[in-house]
């Protein structure tokens, strides 16, 4: 028999706990039930009991290979390189080859200055990938001083087909680390091997090196042509530096350590999002363990933690970026976010109030308090939220603003604001005409209030050819097909909107209601029981125990709306 996937990892909990409380269980059965709880741990990424359960059963075992990779692993997931460092060299002595383990050891030599270790890692056959055994391998060399034999690595990677942008990106970081802004320059604009693309960090490292070349006019050219102003802190400091005429320091690759950060930095951006979470993860920490300074390594890093649902240790990592930091307020906004996460929605709202008032004139501080604000459905507060956001566009607003005013719109028609709310989510269309959620949003809100049925019905049907696989927008044509008297077309999206979001209360509810409306009256009844199931708002649960009671018409009827005659299935009248 095979069992799913999470019904396995249940079973080998419940054996695991009960092998290791049993008061009668033998030693041997609680060093299994250890480590039956540690491969659990571990399957969910849950890092701080991989880390319990790994260690206790290592104690009966303590040259097993799985468990010390599981410790190796658990101990990055927490930020514990120290430690992850140890269990790594005692892997490493069973004869065992981990590409994990070589990725720590490399960071723990490069933190100590031991080039002359990484080396060796690579002579012994440990490998932490082809392309980053490369890079680390020439910035190794580098800090030995032995700078030709390093661009000689760099040039060799260069000349692969596919990994040429790596092997000139270092090198041109080497050069620099080295005073030699002429060569690092010469590669960065293209003049030596064509156009380069980098990421962020290497925009930063070419605007320092036209700083250091006396190039400064060159360097604010670059900034206004690369980055937008005001949306970036750190690049309008540096851009606001250029100007007073100030020159910048070469600060991405200051020495070999450095250029070794660089390198899993450049490793962790090059996989996120193709690789799992914790692969990437290994890069990121390992890349902020060498530059604590290098915030978007532990942004990076936090994100892929919260991928894995580990809010906690997501949190913690957010919270290592400190208030000088110019990204010190992204980090908040994402502290936030992930306490939210965690189920501490007032926690929460307070990092964001204390946020804006110290980051007042940040939009996307501004709008974070809005959008928490409403999920607390704080609506009137979170209205003053966005309009202390909305005052910081520029006028006329961009296009890529009508999420602000969205929002804005949606708190205003909650606050049962309705004339204002319908002026915000149209000025939401006038900037993007076609966004299927303003599209939605606004149509299913007119629909409910019975207002402009037939535009409200264009609206959503737009929608619905924007996103025809999203449940929440079938759900709103079907709706408005139900407003409008036309039972029978509302049946089919409603069963499909059903489909799509099978435990949604309000979905549930309405299919219910289709159900009544086409003579389904049995089956109706039992989609209004399956509503109250999931935990709908009191308001609508109150409703749908009426709808039980006295039918649909009934509740209509004492509403003041006009009753529904069920009709006959077949004719759909």
């Amino acid at each position: 028999m095979i069992l799913r996937h999470q019904t396995r990892k249940h079973l080998l909990l419940a054996t695991a706990l009960m092998l290791c409380l049993s008061p009668l269980t033998a030693q041997a059965e609680s060093a299994a039930g250890a480590y039956l709880a540690a491969v659990v741990a571990s399957s969910e990424s849950d890092y701080a009991a991989s880390i319990e359960w790994s260690t206790r059963a290592l104690a009966d075992d303590p040259k097993n290979p799985a468990l010390l990779e599981s410790l190796v692993l658990a101990n990055i997931g927490v930020g514990d390189m120290p430690a992850a460092a140890k269990y790594a060299q005692e892997l490493t002595a069973t004869g065992s080859k981990s590409q994990t383990a070589t990725i720590v050891l490399i960071a723990d030599a490069a933190k100590k200055g031991d080039f002359e270790a990484i080396l060796k890692l690579g002579a012994n056959g440990s490998s932490a990938g082809a392309v980053l055994d490369s890079l680390v391998k020439g910035w190794a060399k580098l800090g030995l001083g032995r700078m030709s034999e390093a661009t000689a690595d760099f040039d060799t990677l260069a000349k692969t087909k596919g990994l040429e942008a790596f092997g000139l990106y270092h090198k041109a970081l080497a050069l620099a680390s080295a005073g030699d802004f002429e060569g690092a320059d010469a590669i960065l604009s293209g003049r030596e091997a064509g156009t380069l693309a980098v990421n962020r960090r290497g925009a930063i490292a070419q605007i320092e090196i036209l700083s250091q070349l006396e190039r400064n006019a060159d360097a604010i050219s670059f900034i206004d042509r690369s980055f937008v102003p005001g949306r970036d802190l750190q690049i309008d400091e540096m851009r606001r530096r250029l100007v007073a005429g100030e020159p910048l320091p070469f600060s991405i690759a200051r020495n070999a350590t450095d250029g070794i950060a660089e390198v899993f930095y450049t490793i962790a951006t090059a996989v996120n999002g193709d690789a799992a979470p914790a692969y990437t993860m290994q890069h990121s920490r390992a890349a902020a363990y060498l530059r604590p300074d290098n915030a978007e390594a532990i942004l990076l890093t936090a994100n892929l933690l919260e991928q894995q649902k580990q809010y906690d240790l997501a949190v913690a990592a957010y919270a290592t970026i400190q208030p000088s930091d110019p990204a010190f307020y992204i980090a908040e906004i994402g502290r936030a976010e992930a306490t939210a996460a965690a189920g501490r929605a007032d926690a929460s709202l307070e990092i964001l109030q204390t946020l804006a008032r110290s980051h007042p004139d940040q939009i996307a501080v501004q709008t974070a308090l809005g959008d928490g604000l409403r999920r607390a459905s704080k609506f009137a507060d979170a209205k003053a939220a966005y309009d202390a956001a909305i005052a910081l566009l520029p006028s006329p607003p961009t296009p890529d603003s009508w999420a602000l005013f969205y929002s804005r719109g949606v708190s205003l028609e909650r606050s049962g604001d309705f004339k204002a709310a319908d002026a915000d989510l149209r000025q939401a269309l006038v900037l993007n005409p076609e966004e299927p959620q303003v599209l939605n949003y606004l149509g299913y809100s007119l629909v409910d209030r019975g207002q402009n049925l037939d535009e409200a019905l264009g609206m959503i049907q737009r929608a619905v050819a924007a996103r025809p696989d999203s449940g929440a927008i079938l759900d709103s044509l079907a709706w408005a097909y139900f407003r409008l008297g036309r039972y029978a077309e509302a049946l089919a999206p409603m069963e499909h909107a059903s489909l799509l979001e099978p435990v949604d209360p309000v979905v549930t509810d309405h299919l219910g209601d289709v159900y009544w409306s086409v003579g389904r009256t049995r089956e109706a009844e039992y989609q209004w029981h399956r509503a109250l199931s999931y935990n709908p708002d009191e308001k609508d649960a109150e409703r749908i125990r009426r709808k039980l009671d006295q039918g649909l018409d009934a509740v209509r009827e004492a509403e003041g709306a006009k009753p529904i005659k069920p009709a006959d299935t077949a004719n759909g009248n």
